[in-house]
């Protein structure tokens, strides 16, 4: 119940004693400031605590503008000029859509995502977003991915990009040059900086990235800067577990350098985001109780003065109990309607509204299109310290498009507009062209001298430049390396050593090099010790923005955990997508930074392209360099773990990364050979590619690395001959292709044959089927187009031109991958590989059970040889016997 002053009569409490605990409230909020006003309730909810009476716990504020009016401050642009450019984008954003799809009515395309957020972009575009100059590094944005068409208009109006390319919009194969639908820096690399359609992608990116923007600033590689980094993204984005799934590291590391906008006009694809809820709420809940700062842009200035009457908080409690899918349901419907669901709950509400027409209600404008609400809420997040920020504005998707799309469920989809919408379109944002003009839907650029381009230019030039803008700033390197890696070309020996062991001990070389030490990277997800790499604790340390605060339980060892505020190893915990997001900003750096920093990610090799291709490609395309290790690889390798943990898959998911330099070494002087020339052809070259390698925890003696330039050149195209057979009289003859792991089994398979078989046989080492794969497609494309030229020989064509025999190739890996080359071999090619599930057991086991082990492999090239009548099929019969084969064992595949 209440009484005559509007306040609520609690459990018997007298209204007016309510009353007077909330007018002392105010008082020392206005006397003593918010930070008095904040401690005293923090005092009163630690007493009700104590008391037994704490209040049930909310992470929510009412459903109200996080900044009040009287804190706004004043907008520093001339808006009216800023709203004129603002309608030309929308317009050319639009025309660009509709253009294209006229003439191709699939080429797709989207309206509504830009509609909506036109504000919050341009007012960052004007206001906020820093471009990079020689003397600062400007602020790292990633755009709404929906939202590519808006960010091509302003660069039109700009004067970066042509009418042609606009007309040419998702049709980029054009003679004359076209655009890409998204943002992609491999495909505009003076442009895109960031590829962030992929959903949940941009958010994880843009943490990592703020947090490796503190790292290089902590370890002095680059000057401490206020430079922002701005993450773009649409409410129903948050539903992607990549979204919200690293929110705490940037509170934990008080990221204050990161601003998220989220662009929370409640629709997803198909529907509401939230119909039954409220994912403003839902998301302020997960961000503040990570740790964020929220600031809600919920309403425009048009409702300021209602919820200055609202004395009773009706309206807010109203407005905050209304479900999403009502509240989308009032942008499309009537002044009437408005007036009746949002105000006619109560008499007081009514009158309040009584003398604003039905018009004026339907045309209330939410706050992310309202630049004042927006640009103060930008402010207030630039201006905040000790945690990051993120900005939930309400919008309305499609917000423009008339009943074509505004609001509506269909927008998502929306490509077309007839003339009539058109129409309306135009004329809602004083668009300077037409009747006659309008069916073709001209784009418009008022002149160079105008006010609207000059006041845009300007703008950027006070800013530091456009934005997206990408160009590489970094130096080459100059070092060739030789020294680094020499002894790792010359075996081990005697000593057992792992692959991993081997990289690990360059990886340690490389960090003492007087030129890249300081640029190299470690990253680990919580498997450091697994890899061997605690050593590396003690010589660089493990980065942590507070340095370490405790002593760790093992001090007292050589190998402790040793934290420091300038470790290099980015030790991530338990997260590969993390960790990717990690290698990204590290492998973009040469662009981003100007800095040539070089990352190696060592993670367990399952756990890589199988868990974060998403990841992977937007690294390609983003035109990261930097390595990427596989490590405890192959389906048989990894002893006990099982099923998930043994990767039989990587390199053939390697495959459609068109940059990704996929290799599977079996000796520390092939590692050696393959990262020397990969930090050549990145990082002193300039290439745009990255690389995978994997590496295994089996040890054994690494041999030194054989004589003849030719060793070098066949590691990095891909196989060379690593031991021929010394039978040179034998007519029975073979060619065993080994890899990895099961190289080992090859060489024991070479002496098997040639011992009981007397079967000369040759073992070559296959380094990289992929790029064996890439050289043959390559030269069947070159004898494609050059039918009248000498035709050219694929690299394995050339290897194998003078080997006698049978062909048999062994991997850990798929049988798919040596079947990759076999139309380019001169004989049929026999593959042995791990298809199917892994199994818990040791090696020896798991090698029987995939019939990769060298009986298999010897049994495979004797089946060859009668394949190809040099033997008789006793002999094959006997050798089974004689290698102990379980001809009924269950086929690996199916079990």
């Amino acid at each position: 119940m209440t009484d005559n002053s509007g306040v609520a009569r609690v459990m018997g409490i007298d209204p007016q004693e309510i009353q007077e605990w909330i007018e002392s409230f105010d008082a020392v909020l206005k006397e003593e400031g918010q930070e008095a006003a904040t401690v005293l309730l923090d005092r009163l909810r630690s007493r009700a605590q104590k008391l037994g009476a704490g209040p049930a716990f909310t992470a929510n504020t009412p459903y109200v503008n996080t900044i009040p009016v009287e804190k706004q401050g004043v907008f520093p642009g001339d808006q009216e000029i800023e709203r004129r450019i603002k309608s030309l984008i929308r317009w050319n954003a639009l025309a660009m859509v509709v253009r294209a799809n006229r003439v191709d009515h699939s080429i797709g395309g989207h309206i509504s995502t830009y509609a909506s957020a036109a504000t919050l972009f341009e007012i960052g575009f004007n206001h906020f977003f820093r471009g990079r100059t020689d003397e600062f590094e400007g602020d790292t944005v990633y755009l709404q991915g929906h939202a590519s068409p808006g960010v091509y208009s302003r660069a039109f109006l700009e004067g970066r990009l042509s009418a042609k390319q606009l007309e040419n919009f998702r049709r980029e194969l054009r003679p004359d040059g076209g655009l890409t639908s998204y943002p992609h820096p491999w495909l505009m690399p003076d442009f895109w900086e960031y590829p962030t359609v992929s959903m949940g992608l941009s958010p994880l990116m843009a943490i990592y990235q703020a947090r490796f923007n503190r790292y290089l600033e902590d370890r002095a590689i680059k000057p401490k800067t206020n430079a922002k980094v701005w993450a773009f993204l649409g409410d129903g984005e948050t539903d992607e577990p990549e979204t919200l799934g690293a929110i705490t590291l940037a509170s934990r590391e008080n990221l204050d350098n990161l601003i998220f906008v989220i662009n929370c006009n409640l629709q997803r694809l198909d529907g509401p985001v939230r119909g039954n809820g409220k994912i403003v709420q839902e998301l302020e809940a997960a961000f503040r109780g990570a740790g964020w700062n929220v600031i809600k842009v919920l309403w425009g200035s048009d409702w300021d003065p209602l919820f200055e009457r609202d004395v009773d908080g009706l309206l807010v409690k109203g407005l905050g109990e209304m479900v999403d899918g009502e509240a989308q349901k009032l942008v499309v419907e009537s002044g009437a309607y408005v007036r009746q669901h949002v105000f006619g709950t109560d008499p007081r509400l009514l009158k309040m509204v009584e003398n604003v027409p039905d018009e004026a209600l339907r045309t209330l404008r939410v706050g992310g299109h309202d630049p004042r609400k927006v640009y103060a809420a930008y402010k207030s997040a630039v201006e905040h310290t000790g945690s990051p920020t993120v900005v939930l504005a309400r919008t309305i998707k499609g917000y423009g498009l008339g009943e074509s799309g505004e609001g509506r469920n269909i927008t998502h989809q929306q490509k077309k507009l007839n003339e009539e919408e058109l129409r309306e379109f135009r004329s809602r944002f004083g668009i300077p062209i037409n009747d006659e003009q309008l069916a073709d839907t001209p784009f418009y650029r008022p002149s160079e001298d105008s006010r609207e381009i000059q006041y845009l230019r300007a703008r950027r030039q006070e800013l530091g430049g456009y934005v997206p803008s990408r160009k590489v700033r970094s130096k080459p390197l100059v070092a060739d390396h030789d020294a680094l890696f020499r002894e790792f070309l010359t075996g081990s020996d005697g000593r057992e050593v792992s692959t991993t062991m081997a990289f690990v001990g360059m990886l340690r070389q490389m960090l003492r090099d007087p030129e890249i030490g300081k640029l190299v990277v470690p990253i680990v997800p919580d498997e450091a010790r697994t890899f061997g790499m605690e050593s590396l604790f003690r010589q660089v340390g493990i980065y942590s923005s507070r340095g370490q605060l405790y002593e760790p339980v093992d001090q007292h060892t050589l190998l402790y955990y040793k934290e420091a505020k300038d470790g290099q190893i980015l030790e991530e915990g338990i997260t590969e997508a993390g960790s990717m997001a990690s290698f990204i900003a590290a492998g973009s750096a040469y662009a981003t930074h100007g800095i040539n920093t070089i990352p190696f990610f060592i993670y367990y090799s399952m756990f890589g392209l199988q868990r974060i291709s998403d990841f992977i490609w937007a690294a390609a395309d983003m035109r990261c360099r930097g390595f990427l290790l596989g490590g405890t690889a192959g389906r048989t390798t990894l002893a006990g773990e099982g099923l998930q943990h043994q990767d039989g898959n990587s390199h053939i998911l390697a495959l459609p990364i068109p940059t990704l330099w996929a290799y599977d070494p079996a000796f520390a002087y092939e590692i050696a050979v393959i990262i020397q020339e990969g930090i050549r052809r990145m990082y002193k070259d300039g290439e745009s590619i990255f690389y995978y390698i994997t590496v295994m925890n089996e040890a054994y003696a690494m041999p030194s690395m054989p004589p003849g330039p030719e060793i070098r050149e066949g590691i990095l195209k891909g196989m060379y001959k690593y031991r021929a057979s010394e039978n040179r009289k034998s007519k029975l003859r073979a060619q065993i292709f080994g890899s990895g792991a099961i190289l080992r089994e090859a060489l024991k398979a070479q002496e098997l044959l040639e011992e009981k078989y007397g079967v000369a046989a040759d073992v070559w080492s296959v380094t990289s089927y992929k790029a064996l794969y890439n050289d043959g497609i390559n030269t069947e494309r070159w004898n494609l187009l050059h039918p009248a030229e000498k035709p050219r020989v694929p690299y394995v064509s050339q290897c194998l031109r003078d080997a006698p025999g049978v062909l048999v190739a062994a991997t850990d890996y798929l049988k798919a991958l040596p079947n990759l080359v076999s139309k380019w071999v001169p004989r049929r090619l026999a593959a042995l590989g791990t298809d199917g599930f892994g199994r818990s057991d040791g090696r020896e086991a798991l090698r029987n059970f995939f019939e990769v082990d060298s009986r298999f492999i010897t049994l495979a090239t004797l089946h060859e040889l009668l394949q190809d009548g040099k033997i008789e099929a006793t002999v094959v019969g006997k050798a089974i016997q004689d290698l102990g084969i379980d001809t009924e064992k269950a086929n690996p595949l199916l079990t």
